[in-house]
């Protein structure tokens, strides 16, 4: 019971500072929905679509970089500090290669829109919100790299202080560029994206700032300038492409129904992107937890400590629970005031608060299949993971949603049947994840082999 404990208390003296990042991270998100909503519901369905793009790619090769958190946490178990300085040198190269390609990808996104036959009034908006955005995504995957160094090694309070400190300063550029104060042009949705860029390089500046303390110089990672070491990269790689796609897989098909739900017009889009908003909300403090558990178990598998390691994954996966009970019941109860913070307009408030009652049906479930899939990481099994979110999303969800949602069976349920296909695809997630984190975490065999990646 006393072991208990103390792994709570170092579960929770990681994962407090992550919920807190998290939350600020998505808080700009929501900055952007409020502010763009309350200046024109054209405007916020533009910067729906946008986000709808970025948060994929961004989070796509976020998720190559996401390598490094399990690899520092194993060496750092080791106290293997110089392999560590070596591992980031490598994962700055891998992140500016990733934002570069991110960056290509979010300026040449028009032909999508076109495809999909999005509202032209809210792709006008997106196009070049999307565009402002990518000025700033190599930075945003360098701070990712030098972040999850300082995650790795157990040092997770920069990530809130950092991420606080942006939603604060996100906030006042958004309303100077959106209504074009202080002599600037009145961009509208489009200043998000500005804002966004500049937020970006900001949190890059404050992340090098961190990592150049004396916390991190036995790692002697700023001893020298490195060349890409191909070998290297190739290991991070087999590691962070599973994680991309497995987040991708999620918030892709999330993301995709945003853009399949622009063919019902911008009040549909714009009531689907708050309840979305709430949900990731709602969804960061056990997304937190999954990322707390990486560096744990990574730790704990460091050391050679499997037992521990397993003890590690419930206590993640119980504590995920109970705190998605507390947020779904909040939910519930408080759905129409949640969304009346968005927008003050009678049939986006009444259609938002209907599709909250999905969140709390699926809450429970996203949030395991979260915590689970962090966990994994920590042992370094991300293939089988990948496998699992492809199916349970795009085999699953996607068909029913459509099915459903366009009325291929019978009559078209709009966009309830695209929540409904939504849940499916999370809930067989939760359940194939779970299973998969119980077989791994008792298997000395499987944690060894996966450890040598």
């Amino acid at each position: 019971m006393k072991n208990t404990l103390i792994e709570v208390r170092q579960l929770f003296r990681l994962a407090f500072p992550l919920m807190g990042a998290q939350l600020a991270q998505m808080g700009m998100g929501v900055a952007d929905a409020i502010m763009a909503g309350n200046y024109s519901s054209v405007d916020l369905a533009g910067v729906a679509l946008g986000t709808s793009i970025l948060w994929p790619v961004m989070l796509l090769f976020m998720g190559l970089v996401q390598a490094v958190t399990p690899t520092v946490s194993q060496l750092n178990g080791a106290r293997d500090y110089l392999e560590i300085g070596e591992v980031i040198r490598q994962g700055l190269w891998l992140a500016l290669i990733g934002g570069i390609l991110g960056s290509f990808i979010l300026n040449n996104i028009g032909g999508v829109y076109e495809w999909l036959n999005v509202d032209a009034a809210a792709a006008a908006i997106s196009i070049p919100y999307l565009a402002m955005c990518s000025m700033g995504l190599p930075a945003l995957m360098c701070f990712f790299a030098l972040r999850f160094l300082a995650d790795g090694m157990g040092f997770t309070r920069p990530a809130l202080l950092i991420s606080v400190s942006a939603l604060a300063l996100k906030i006042p550029l958004n309303y100077i560029l959106i209504h074009g104060k202080l002599g600037l042009p009145e961009l509208g949705g489009v200043g998000c994206g500005v804002a966004q860029a500049i937020i970006m390089w900001f949190q890059l500046f404050l992340v090098v700032f961190v990592v150049t303390g004396r916390r991190f110089h036995k790692t002697h990672w700023l001893r020298r300038i490195t060349p890409p070491d191909w070998l290297r990269i190739k290991r991070l790689l087999v590691i962070g492409l599973p994680i991309g796609a497995t987040i991708f897989a999620e918030i892709g098909l999330f993301s995709f129904t945003t853009l399949l739900l622009g063919q019902f017009g911008s009040e549909v889009v714009a009531a689907h992107n708050i309840s979305m908003n709430i949900n990731g909300i709602f969804f960061m403090p056990p997304m937190a937890l999954g990322m707390a558990a990486t560096i744990r178990i990574g730790f704990r598998v460091g050391e050679g400590d499997a037992l521990h390691a397993r003890s590690t994954a419930l206590i993640a996966m119980c504590s995920t629970i109970l705190v998605a009970l507390f947020g779904a019941l909040f939910i519930f109860l408080l759905r129409k005031e949640l969304v009346l913070l968005y927008t003050p307009e009678h049939n986006l408030v009444n259609l938002a608060s209907q599709l909250l009652l999905f969140v709390v049906f699926f809450l429970l479930l996203d949030a395991s299949q979260s915590t689970a899939a962090g966990a994994l990481r920590g042992y370094k099994d991300t293939r089988v993971p990948m496998v699992i979110a492809l199916f349970s999303f795009w085999v699953i969800g996607l068909p029913i949603e459509c099915a459903l949602g366009f009325g291929w069976l019978g009559e078209p349920m709009g966009i309830y049947g695209f929540w409904i296909g939504l849940s499916c695809g999370v809930a067989t997630a939760s359940l194939l994840l779970t299973l998969r984190l119980w077989v791994v975490s008792g298997n000395a065999k499987i944690i060894h082999r996966l450890s040598l990646r």
